[in-house]
């Protein structure tokens, strides 16, 4: 991540408030993917939701990965 974008999403990540509640959203749509995976049988949409779990995953580190972008 760059700078100047770490630095712009530092107000989100740093919230107390909202964070967890971002947080709770990215663990129920990882949920849900996970769902979606155990259903379906066609190879390429098997790809396709491991890689969007993949990223959601990066998402719950999204403060880490900001914090030291802006440094």
């Amino acid at each position: 991540m760059n700078k100047e974008t770490a630095r712009k999403i530092l107000p989100l990540v740093n919230d107390v408030e909202r964070y967890p509640l971002l947080q709770d959203y990215i663990e129920d749509r990882i949920e849900t993917m996970r769902s979606f995976l155990e259903n379906t049988k066609d190879h390429q949409k098997v790809l396709e939701v491991q890689g969007a779990i993949a990223e959601l995953r990066r998402f719950q580190t999204l403060r880490d990965q900001a914090l030291e972008g802006a440094k």
